[in-house]
């Protein structure tokens, strides 16, 4: 009797009298969502506590010296206490939502920072989420507390639709405040990209003008004078100088011509990609096909820089590729440019192997542009860059 009993409870109540199986255990995720909705209620009151004074004093003492800088410094903690709420939503919620631009004002001094701070926005929805969440959090608290000493069987439900309405919350009141925001952090580092490439362009010119056509400007001019003094008392000596002068100076103009192609070149001014490009595939070491097929020019700006990104490209062709070939297709592809330069090198270029590579991509990306290389060992390379299209305006 006792044996068939003890197999009965085993067989798991296939009679339908024997009580249900054990319930399985909470996940971890349950567990998480529990303790979130459980430290709302002490975070939740702190934070609008602090806010309710920081608020009452900041705009009652407004009209005074200290009521601002107040509101200010308040506002810089309620960005602080949203990173919080941030960090405990990754934890326990797996939520993640991307950090706010920081507050950058645009010129230095007490004032631009307190009016950056009185008109940022993201510090104010920070602040309303201290509103919005303490009825919330009370209630979430006693539904949690309740459900999980009492109502212990749908816990895992309540805690999961409650949690839901959290997640939602934190995405809504505490991410940037938009895609325009989060454009315009990527367009501050962009600026700050283009900026050093302007300003190591600035020095490149300055060292080639110092190191080159300056110095055969000043031994012209020395040149000159020694032949000047000489003018009278050895003619002969005198016109071997003056000569000597005439070819300083053809090298002179030809440098500084250098350096004005280096800068922008009168062809791509006057004429366009096709024949710019041409010229320079003319000047590369190895044997370079062009295929320009624009309809119409692209804005100045958008030229220089496919011009110089083909420049660089074929530079690298010819210092490092071994080629015995290469090409350039230019073309247009609904409001994008597209450039694509291929050659049967050696293959192996990076974007971290120092070929200038890196700087192209920043450039590119600096302009909403984009960069591919794809050069896998033994060859071929090829890259593809991409570039917004902007109507030319003007003549």
């Amino acid at each position: 009797m006792t044996d068939n009993s003890q197999l009965s409870a085993a067989q798991g109540g296939l009679d339908g009298t024997s009580p249900p199986a054990p319930r399985a255990p909470l996940s971890s995720w349950t567990w998480r969502e529990i303790a979130y909705l459980l430290s709302n209620f002490p975070l939740g009151v702190a934070a609008f506590l602090l806010v309710v004074v920081w608020l009452t004093l900041g705009l009652g003492l407004s009209v005074t010296v200290i009521g601002l800088p107040l509101l200010a410094v308040g506002l810089m903690v309620c960005r602080q206490y949203g990173r919080l709420e941030r960090a405990r939503a990754r934890v326990l919620l797996g939520v993640h939502v991307p950090e706010p631009s920081a507050l950058r004002p645009r010129d230095r001094g007490f004032f631009p920072w307190l009016w950056t701070c009185l008109k940022d926005p993201v510090a104010w929805r920070h602040a309303l989420f201290t509103f919005i969440r303490l009825p919330w959090a009370v209630f979430t608290f006693t539904l949690t507390l309740v459900s999980l000493f009492v109502a212990w069987p749908v816990l895992p439900w309540v805690t999961r639709w409650l949690s839901n309405v959290d997640r939602a919350m934190v995405r809504g009141l505490l991410s940037p405040s938009d895609e325009l925001e989060r454009r315009i952090a990527q367009l501050e580092s962009d600026r700050a990209t283009v900026t050093d490439t302007v300003a190591a362009d600035l020095r490149r010119i300055e060292r080639d003008l110092h190191d080159g056509a300056q110095a055969r400007l000043v031994t012209l001019a020395m040149g000159l004078g020694l032949a000047k003094e000489k003018l009278l008392e050895d003619p002969e000596a005198a016109a071997a100088m003056v000569d000597e002068a005439h070819g300083e100076v053809k090298l002179a103009l030809q440098e500084l011509r250098d350096l004005a192609r280096g800068i922008h070149p009168a062809i791509l001014t006057d004429r366009g990609l096709g024949p710019a490009l041409s010229a320079l595939a003319a000047r590369c070491t190895v044997p370079v096909t062009t295929s320009v097929d624009l309809p119409e020019r692209p804005a100045p700006a958008i030229e220089g820089i496919a011009y110089f990104t083909v420049s660089e490209l074929l530079q690298n062709v010819s210092k490092h590729s071994a080629a015995r070939r290469a090409e350039v297709e230019v073309w247009r592809a609904g409001d994008r440019l597209l450039i694509q330069v291929r050659d049967d090198g050696r293959g192996g270029a990076r974007l971290d192997g120092g070929s200038g590579m890196a700087g192209l991509a920043e450039r590119l990306g600096s302009v909403d542009g984009l960069f591919v290389l794809d050069s896998p060992v033994g060859g071929p390379t090829r890259v593809t860059a991409e570039l917004p299209w902007r109507a030319r305006t003007g003549g």
